[in-house]
């Protein structure tokens, strides 16, 4: 455990880069395997591991994010009004940030159906895959804002979240193509893929802890933010379809315990 906070103090860079990769592009494409031997994924079970995944982003949201955002903030102010508010300020402009990719960036969700701009000029396959990005993208700022962080309670917790949530949400995500008629290679493909944009949001947010520690509590409660906006506007309407909204809510729970369970140990 020393040995991994010195290098995370002497290498916050490099530190987010390798867990992006690992907990974005690895768990991801490790996630989506099975669907090679999987024959078929009923709705309800992909309803159940995208409802795990999001409790799991809302826990790691709030306790390897945002809290250790405002405690980080606080040690630079000393004042608790001006860490919070400062706080809350960049939790909403991470947040807005993914409202105006959502709203003008083509993409189409299983059930929501289409959303942005001229999505008849793109394949369906593609407005999948931009939707999948859309929602993985935050995920690898996060881990690469945290494992930078030089905090290991920080940068376990969110690298083990996040890299947990992804085995199911690779799966969901391969099944999910499948059922709309696509083949078991391409929806593979198109899984992987999508977990490849997470080591660059990671880079991005690693180099920004990198460049001033002074960032760190403004990049962890920005990606907060960014995390919030796509468990609410993304996931939680896709799996709350009628008819799934109890097993939705029930996995969703599991998934938030689980996620404070790891934050509460490592921590």
């Amino acid at each position: 455990m020393e040995e991994l906070e010195r290098f995370m103090t002497t290498s916050p860079f490099l530190s987010g880069m390798f867990a992006s990769v690992l907990a974005g592009a690895g768990a991801t494409a490790l996630g989506a395997l099975p669907i090679l031997t999987v024959r078929q994924l009923s709705e309800r079970a992909t309803n159940l591991l995208l409802s795990f995944s999001a409790g799991i982003m809302l826990a790691a949201t709030m306790f390897s994010l945002l809290l250790p955002g405002y405690e980080a903030a606080l040690a630079q102010s000393g004042v608790a009004a001006t860490a919070a508010g400062g706080v809350l300020l960049s939790l909403a402009a991470g947040g807005y940030m993914l409202w105006l990719i959502n709203r003008y960036v083509p993409h189409e969700h299983f059930c929501k159906g289409c959303e942005g701009d001229n999505t008849q000029r793109m394949g369906r396959i593609w407005l999948f895959v931009i939707a999948i990005v859309i929602h993985n993208f935050p995920e690898g700022l996060a881990v690469g804002v945290g494992a930078a962080s030089g905090n290991v309670a920080t940068g376990l917790g969110v690298t083990v979240g996040i890299g947990l949530q992804n085995f199911p949400e690779g799966l969901a995500v391969a099944a999910g193509l499948m059922a709309v008629g696509y083949s078991r290679g391409t929806s593979l493909l198109a899984a992987v893929l999508s977990g490849v944009v997470e080591p660059v949001g990671g880079v991005l947010g690693a180099a920004a802890v990198a460049f001033s520690s002074l960032l760190l509590p403004w990049a962890l409660s920005f990606a907060a933010g960014a995390m919030l906006f796509v468990i609410s506007s993304e996931v939680i309407p896709e799996t709350h379809r009628p008819g799934y909204e109890r097993g939705a809510t029930t996995a969703l729970f599991t998934g938030f315990c689980a996620m404070f369970f790891l934050a509460a140990t490592l921590g």
